[in-house]
Order: C-alpha cells, then sequence, then structure tokens
C-alpha cells in the first residue's frame, strides 16, 4: 500500500503544523472535559497527556438513545437525496479539519502521520463518506406480469448503535456511521475507552452540518458498551473488535431481538506459491502484514510459504522491514509506532518468548524497542516456527510475523483452514489462475491475490466462522442498515 498524503517542502509543513496545531487544540476543547470530570487519555508513543474524556453513564446513554429515537423519524423523512446532500457536507468538513484529526488521532492512538497511517485514515474518512452517499439503490422488481407487481425497497431500521475499536478509530466509526445515515437511521456511537477522543472531535465536525441528536457520540466504560449492546432502544448494533465480545454482544442483544454486524477477530494466513518471485511481493507481503504496526484486524498474521522459496521470502522481508522507521507518531519521518496500550504489548511480547522457546528464529527484531519508548516492539519477523505454536495460532495483533515452511499446496490450504476465524486470507504466486483455484478452496470472507488486506467502499467487507457475520461496504453494506419491506400491489 502506498502513501496517499503528498510531500510538503520544509516550509508547507511549518505553516501547516503551526495552524493545524491550533485547530487540533480547538477540537480538543470541544470534547474533553476537566480533569476532576474525566479520564486521563495519554500518548503511547511517550506517555504525555493528551486531554481528559467524558465519563458518561448508562443514565447518559439512555439518554441518547431517547433523543436519537425522537430524531429518527424526521431524518427518515428527508429521503435519499436530501440526506446524501448532508453526507457530502460531512465529507467536505472532515477535510476541512484534516490535519487536525490527524493530529489528534495520531496522538491518541500512537500511528504515524505519514504513510498507511493518521492521514491516510482521516482520508478514508472522507472518502467512505463520499461513497455512502453516492450509492444508488433503486427498488428491486420481483414480479410484474400484469396481473401482480411486487417490488422490494429497503427502510431504515431506526437506532443504531456502533461501538468502534482503537485501531482503526476514525475510519471503521465511519464504516458504521456513514452507511447507517445514509439509509435514514440515526446513530450512537460509543467509541473504544482507548481512543475516545479523536472520534468524539471528528464527530463533532460532521455534527456541524447534521440536524440535531442525528448521530451521538457516548464515551464510556465496558458497562456503557454493555447496556448498548442490550437497550431496548437500539435496533442495530454494529461491533469491530475481538470475537470473545463480540459473542457477549449477541448475548446481549438477544432481548430485543437487535439485528447485528459483528467483524470480529482475526488470523489471516497468505499463502506463497511455488514460482513466485520474493523481491516482487516483499513490499506488499510488508504492508500486509505490519500496517498501523500490525494492529489491523485483517492484517496477515501468518505466511506459508513453499520450501523452494523459503529462504528467499524471508531475506526480502527483513530487507524492506530495515528500511521502514519507527518512532513517535508526529515526527513526520515515522511510518511505524508504538503498541496502542500496555495490554496489546504484553500480548504481543508474550507470543514472540514463547515462538522462541518452541525453536523459533529471530530473523528481524524480537525484543521490546525500549530505546524508543515503553510500548514500542519492532518488526519482528520468526521463521521456522508450526502449526500448534502460540504465535502461529493465536491472534498476535501486533509487528511479529511467524512464517510457516510448507511442501504441499494442500497442506498449506489445510493449514490455513484449521483454525475458527475466518476474516480475510491472500494467495501469491505469479500464475493468477493458479492463485484464484487455491483462493476458491481457503475459508474466508475475502480472498486476495497478490495483496492483503486492502478494502474498498464499492467491495462488500465480511466474515465468516469466528470472525463474525454481515457485510459492510457497496449496496450490502446500505441493505445491513436496513429492513427490507415488499410492496405488493
Amino acid at each position: 500500500m502506498s502513501d496517499p498524503t503528498p510531500t510538503l517542502s520544509d516550509a508547507e509543513t511549518a505553516v501547516d503544523s503551526t495552524t493545524s496545531k491550533g485547530e487540533e487544540q480547538s477540537l480538543l476543547d470541544g470534547v474533553q472535559v476537566t480533569p476532576d470530570e474525566g479520564r486521563a487519555i495519554f500518548d503511547p508513543a511517550n506517555g504525555v497527556l493528551v486531554g481528559y474524556a467524558p465519563r458518561h453513564s448508562t443514565a447518559d446513554l439512555d439518554a441518547a438513545v431517547d433523543a436519537a429515537i425522537d430524531a429518527q423519524p424526521g431524518w427518515e423523512a428527508l429521503g435519499h437525496q436530501r440526506r446524501s446532500e448532508l453526507l457530502l457536507e460531512a465529507a467536505d468538513a472532515i477535510d476541512a479539519h484534516a490535519e487536525s484529526l490527524a493530529r489528534l488521532l495520531s496522538r491518541e492512538q500512537g500511528k504515524p502521520l505519514n504513510g498507511p497511517n493518521a492521514r491516510f485514515e482521516v482520508g478514508a474518512c472522507s472518502a467512505w463518506l463520499r461513497t455512502a452517499a453516492s450509492i444508488p439503490l433503486e427498488p428491486d422488481v420481483i414480479i410484474d406480469d400484469g396481473a401482480v407487481h411486487a417490488e422490494l425497497i429497503y427502510r431504515a431500521v431506526g437506532v443504531v448503535g456502533a461501538i468502534g475499536p482503537w485501531n482503526w478509530p476514525l475510519m471503521i466509526t465511519i464504516w458504521q456511521i456513514a452507511p447507517s445515515l445514509r439509509m435514514g437511521n440515526t446513530v450512537v456511537v460509543k467509541p473504544s475507552e482507548y481512543t475516545p477522543l479523536s472520534v468524539l472531535a471528528m464527530l463533532s465536525v460532521i455534527n456541524r452540518v447534521l440536524p440535531p441528536h442525528v448521530l451521538i457520540g457516548i464515551s464510556g466504560d465496558r458497562e456503557v458498551g454493555a447496556r448498548l449492546a442490550s437497550h431496548p432502544g437500539i435496533d442495530k448494533v454494529m461491533f469491530t473488535g475481538s470475537t470473545a465480545t463480540g459473542r457477549k454482544i449477541i448475548e446481549a442483544s438477544a432481548g430485543n431481538l437487535a439485528r447485528l454486524t459483528l467483524e470480529l477477530g482475526g488470523n489471516d494466513a497468505g499463502i506463497v506459491l511455488p514460482g513466485t518471485d520474493p523481491a516482487a511481493i516483499a513490499e506488499d507481503l510488508f504492508w500486509g502484514a505490519f500496517i498501523n504496526t500490525g494492529q489491523t484486524c485483517a492484517a496477515l498474521k501468518r505466511l506459508y510459504v513453499h520450501d523452494s522459496i523459503y529462504d528467499d521470502v524471508i531475506d526480502a522481508l527483513a530487507r524492506v522491514a530495515s528500511q521502514m522507521p519507527m518512532g513517535p507518531g508526529l515526527d513526520e519521518g515515522n511510518v511505524l509506532g508504538p503498541l496502542q496500550n500496555r495490554q496489546q504489548f504484553d500480548i504481543v511480547n508474550r507470543l514472540v518468548e514463547d515462538a522462541k522457546t518452541h525453536g523459533g528464529r529471530i530473523v528481524t527484531g524480537g525484543s521490546p524497542a525500549t530505546e524508543l519508548g515503553d510500548l514500542f516492539y519492532p518488526i519482528t519477523i520468526v521463521a521456522d516456527v508450526a502449526d500448534g505454536t502460540a504465535l502461529v495460532d493465536e491472534e498476535q495483533f501486533g509487528p511479529a510475523l511467524p512464517v510457516i515452511r510448507y511442501t504441499e499446496v494442500d497442506d498449506a490450504i489445510a493449514s490455513a483452514n484449521r483454525l475458527d476465524v475466518g476474516l480475510g486470507a491472500s494467495v501469491w504466486g505469479a500464475d493468477r489462475q493458479a492463485a484464484r483455484r487455491v483462493a476458491q478452496r481457503i475459508q474466508s470472507g475475502t480472498v486476495w491475490i497478490n495483496s492483503h488486506g486492502g478494502v474498498h467502499p464499492m467491495i462488500p467487507f465480511g466474515g465468516v466462522k469466528g470472525s463474525g457475520y454481515g457485510l459492510e461496504f457497496g449496496v450490502e453494506g446500505l441493505k445491513a442498515v436496513a429492513v427490507p419491506q415488499i410492496i405488493n400491489g
């Protein structure tokens, strides 16, 4: 994945930096609270205070849901054209504050400004809004034979509860709210406890163009999230996060039969076929695995490489890794950042240490980068591991990639399918048709050929098995946040 951010001269960077810092502080001041009222949020790169997030309660959530219920009929009555116009205005508003949002995101989440990171994420937010606003959704005529005319249309489901993660907090929130708003729903957003300020800031920008109470942000703890999933006023829950939490949401939502879209954990496999040129795929392999420092649901998390090119692929990956600077996100030279939180750092460290004890060969990295800060872990490539090793079987969600040797393609496919997850996968090979034949045998919601993890606002995306269910993006994504209705006559 290439960096979509234009290169600025030193002078332009200095001017933009000064201006954006003032705008960033203004956005932050608009959503944060006083220290005695809020919860402190720190920059994972250096431990510096970012701000104080509101501590909303379940009572605050109840009031938000009531307000969203009251606002929903009027929002739906505006019709697709007017709602789409407002979403396009919201996209313009995000673009107007893009640098300030990116800086706040970088400070709170840890990801660098450049590369496929903070500026990239904010740009994706406006792109997804514009796409959701522009997709046509025409009535589907089922039968029209002169005697019977029946057509299928889609109406708003009501109030959507959107529960977001900390890894791509702005972009995934937009994935949830853009189609929901387009279809006439109102939305109550509960961001991750780790990254609430940047999400609330983005919502405040969007709400400058929306009617009151159409989009409401609630910053709270797990109790608030659990209440949102079980709230009788919520008609649809959208959640991105772990499989374990997804199961709890399913249980919590049973009482009111809320519809669900769940994008849950993954442990994406990649298979490199014999005859593939390692140098030709190395950079795409790298970003497939290590985008956002590996903290991506659909990142490449276990790589199966044919014995004939095994060492060459590892060497090519290591060369790319050596060229990628890691450090604080606001440093314009970095493209890799810290782990976002201590819990995730400890998971990555534990899995790498376990791989060492089971014979894993550390090619790059392998121990915390304490010289950079408390939560930095370097790009770690681990060779000579096998299925059954914790680093292979568990989702690491960080910058550690196990590379597993195979000799028979059937065995690699069986390995890819052996776990109870199926969000994404990839097949790499010079013969695209051969790669497609392998792809069709992999149990995964998406299988990429000669790339990994790229998403498009028009291409449906969702998981199978323990990776959840429901589709996002494109026409299918609009239908997923609506209810079908047959007009017969």
